[in-house]
């Protein structure tokens, strides 16, 4: 079999490389440059996609003995990532980066280009497992739940999977650095990246400052009572409750979060934490793993990467209707709701509203 793999750099993709080598395959290196301006070097372990990474990716595809490429793909991570980041913000919505960048960019995009240049699939070295199921490939949880990727991988469709490799999916990290070790491989102690890679600061307030400038507006309480300002309503997510600014504190002393974002208006309102207390989610652009969902299904909802499964009833039609077993905090409008039945991914989608458990009362 014809293999892309994507190297980025790091340790795991290095040695996702290194085993389809071994398994046979005729293997060809790529990394991706989505950046006009790459930084030359990374800072510790903040962002990714630098020279440095490069050049890392480059050296370890050498030890592999297999060709390497660079691939150009920033005017498509510029206008399918961070634009999209950008208007999600400005839009009072808290979107998820590394779900488009996989959407849109690893696993289409590149999938495309490969699939053209005769290749038959994209190896990548996240942490999740494809099984052969009766209806073709399933998407299941890695078996080190600390790296488990399926979340971020949650709204690959049937067709990409069937193109996709994930050799990582049933190792433990700690046993796949001493793997690089022993093959000699110089990112065996490189550390991993965190934070928005196109943000390698990690001064997200700054970075949409910069881009929609200041729009100061009002911070109010749930009664409509003006409580403080603030500089923009893109300094915020819904659930936030560090730098408010609140010229006054609650009359019972409880901690405020911010209950709904209104760019519009751009006001921010506030109030105590059970007022996060979420029952059902709406969704919007579900994608499916396997055969759509098309009768009231029971399973498992995640909203955030490392987050905790909650149980749920799904209702499916042009948008999904989630209703969670148990009210949750934390979910907000432009999060990615990802479906599972035990360790299986179902499918995903994007939330769009969320409804609390007080009648009629709905975020968007």
């Amino acid at each position: 079999m014809r293999v892309l793999a994507a190297m980025s750099g790091g340790v795991d993709s290095a040695v996702a490389a290194a085993r389809m080598v071994d398994a046979g395959h005729d293997v060809t290196g790529i990394h991706l440059a989505l950046s006009k301006n790459p930084q030359s070097f990374r800072s510790g372990a903040r962002g990714c996609c630098s020279l440095e990474d490069s050049h890392d990716a480059r050296r370890a595809a050498d030890k592999l003995g297999i060709p390497f490429y660079v691939w150009d793909f920033s005017d498509e991570f510029r206008d399918d990532v961070i634009e999209d980041f950008v208007s999600e913000y400005a839009a009072g919505r808290t979107p998820n980066p590394c779900l488009r960048c996989n959407e849109k960019i690893k696993f289409a995009a590149v999938l495309r280009r490969g699939l053209a240049l005769g290749f038959d699939a994209v190896a990548t070295g996240h942490y999740a497992r494809l099984a052969q199921g009766p209806d073709g490939p399933e998407l299941r949880r890695a078996v080190d739940p600390a790296k488990d990727q399926s979340y971020v991988l949650g709204m690959l469709g049937a067709e990409q999977l069937r193109h996709c490799a994930f050799p990582l999916g049933d190792s433990l990290k700690p046993d796949v650095r001493a793997e690089a070790e022993r093959r000699g491989l110089r990112v065996a102690k490189k550390p991993d990246s965190h934070d928005i890679c196109f943000i390698p600061t990690g001064d997200t307030a700054g970075f949409l400052e910069r881009r929609l400038g200041a729009q100061p507006g009002e911070i109010l309480d749930e009664d409509g009572v003006r409580l403080g300002e603030h500089q923009g309503t893109h300094r915020f997510t819904v659930g936030q409750r560090k730098g408010l600014r609140v010229g006054t504190p609650a009359a019972d002393g409880r901690p405020r979060y911010v209950l709904s974002i209104s760019p519009v208006d751009r006001r921010v309102v506030v109030g105590p934490k059970e007022s996060l207390n979420i029952t059902t989610i709406e969704a919007i652009r579900p994608t499916w793993t396997r055969q759509p969902l098309t009768a009231a299904w029971r399973g498992l909802v995640q909203v955030r990467a490392h987050g905790e499964p909650m149980p749920a009833t799904v209702e499916p039609a042009d948008r999904l209707t989630i209703r969670l077993d148990e009210p949750a905090t934390g979910i907000a409008p432009g999060q990615g709701v990802v479906l599972y039945r035990d360790d299986l991914v179902v499918g995903s989608a994007t939330i769009d509203a969320t409804r609390t458990a007080r009648a009629g009362d709905v975020a968007r």
